[in-house]
């Protein structure tokens, strides 16, 4: 008898890991901020995101009343509404965000390197942002995570 119950409790304990798995791998996967990708203001979040979805088959990773942030195959895309009046002439709304060891002496580099630096640093618990432009003008956001 008690082997009986033994057996039924380990099987009950497998059915039960097996249909949690399940439950699991059915719920929407929530990652964490991408190191690399690309950053498009938009002041329709909705609309462009449709696009993108639907055209490339990206799916939503997280949404909030700012941005929405699109994956496929490793691949990140953030709308994002503009914090600021976008200008209508040389402003290019896409920009580029790539992960950086150390924010102030890639500052420099990109300096050294012909390229410009804007002021300002935002944070948040997971990373920092702060912007430059390369030798063409083309506006790159660096990031550098919390160790």
């Amino acid at each position: 008898m008690r082997n009986k119950i033994s057996y039924f409790a380990f099987v009950l304990f497998i059915v039960f890991a097996l249909v949690l798995s399940t439950v699991h791998s059915k719920e929407p996967h929530m990652s964490v901020p991408a190191q690399n990708g690309v950053l498009i203001y938009s002041s329709d979040l909705s609309n462009l995101s449709e696009f993108y979805e639907k055209l490339f088959g990206m799916r939503v990773v997280r949404k909030t009343n700012d941005f929405i942030s699109l994956e496929t195959n490793g691949f990140n895309l953030i709308i994002h509404v503009p914090p600021f009046d976008m200008p209508t002439k040389v402003f290019s709304p896409i920009k580029l965000f790539l992960t950086v060891d150390d924010m102030g002496l890639s500052r420099g580099e990109a300096v050294k390197l012909g390229g410009q630096v804007f002021e300002g640093e935002w944070s948040n618990p997971v990373f920092k942002v702060s912007n430059i432009a390369d030798r063409d003008g083309n506006h790159i956001q660096l990031r550098q995570f919390n160790k």
